[in-house]
């Protein structure tokens, strides 16, 4: 276990080492706006069908079903079901381009302990986000700036994107006794062919696959058959946990998670629990900022 900067992050990687980003973007999805004469919130989390997003609904300003909410003059959600989890189905009706409209209306979706607003919107996103469709950033990300990036490359890493909208599923904490029995949100995700050709020549030549963050861990491990990348799309809901052999991955650039996260079981699934805890208590002894914003750790 060692303490650097970032910025001699660079370093520690090889060349013929392919390092995986995700390339979503963050949805301007917090709406407020009103309904029944009070204040209600959405937050889209993923498109059902056409126009009806599921979302979830703020506490305490809860959507009933049947609830017209009004955003802006050319935006208003119809609520039109409810789901045994509390998650709202909205079906958004409009005037114009909904990308648009939603680009003036929203507010990104920043964790409740960012109090703060972010005049920048793009501060919630990663310098490579591309495609538009998560509720959450993928925040080991934020550490890379273009130019790092080009400096990685040069210095002979591959670089490779794939895609997975995050939800905010992934953030629940475990409550089960039995983590069995802890249900993950389905996430849809996307690796276009000559990005998988990428990884694939990666581990031919013995190269490391190192993951930027948990949503890439786990959309690669989705990915795998037989020890390579199968490109396509589709819907993963993989739950890694101690004990899980990983199949793709060689290492792990993260930030510090929440206890009792999905995200932290992950963690400790590749670094080994003691290692894992061993490396928060280094963190906070350290005096190291978690969660979104925060300081990484590089698992290799």
């Amino acid at each position: 276990t060692a303490d650097s900067w970032f910025r001699d992050f660079s370093g520690l990687l090889r060349t013929g080492d392919v390092l995986v980003l995700n390339n979503t973007k963050v949805m301007p999805s917090r709406l407020i706006g009103l309904s029944r004469g009070r204040e209600t919130e959405l937050l889209l989390l993923n498109r059902v069908e056409g126009d009806c997003w599921e979302c979830l609904a703020k506490p305490g300003k809860r959507a009933r079903e049947g609830d017209i909410i009004s955003f802006a003059d050319e935006l208003r959600a119809v609520v039109i079901a409810i789901k045994p989890d509390g998650n709202r189905v909205a079906r958004m009706e409009y005037t114009g381009r909904f990308d648009a409209i939603l680009e003036k209306a929203g507010k990104p979706p920043l964790p409740p302990y960012i109090t703060k607003t972010l005049e920048d919107k793009s501060r919630y996103q990663t310098a490579y986000a591309r495609h538009e469709g998560s509720a959450a950033a993928p925040t080991a990300g934020f550490h890379f700036t273009k130019e790092y990036l080009e400096e990685i490359r040069a210095g002979g890493t591959d670089i490779a994107e794939i895609t997975l909208h995050v939800g905010l599923g992934t953030f629940r904490p475990v409550k089960t006794e039995n983590i069995l029995e802890h249900h993950m949100h389905s996430e849809y995700y996307n690796i276009e062919p000559p990005q998988a050709d990428i990884i694939n020549r990666a581990k031919e030549r013995r190269g490391r696959v190192i993951a930027v963050g948990t949503t890439t861990c786990r959309t690669l491990e989705a990915a795998a058959r037989n020890g390579r990348i199968v490109p396509g799309s589709g819907n993963t809901d993989i739950f890694i946990y101690p004990g899980y052999e990983f199949k793709i991955i060689d290492a792990l650039l993260t930030n510090f998670h929440l206890p009792k996260s999905t995200l932290i079981m992950l963690v400790s699934a590749l670094a080994g629990r003691e290692s894992t805890l061993a490396a928060y208590e280094r963190a906070v002894q350290s005096r190291y900022r978690f969660f979104s914003f925060g300081d990484a750790m590089f698992i290799s």
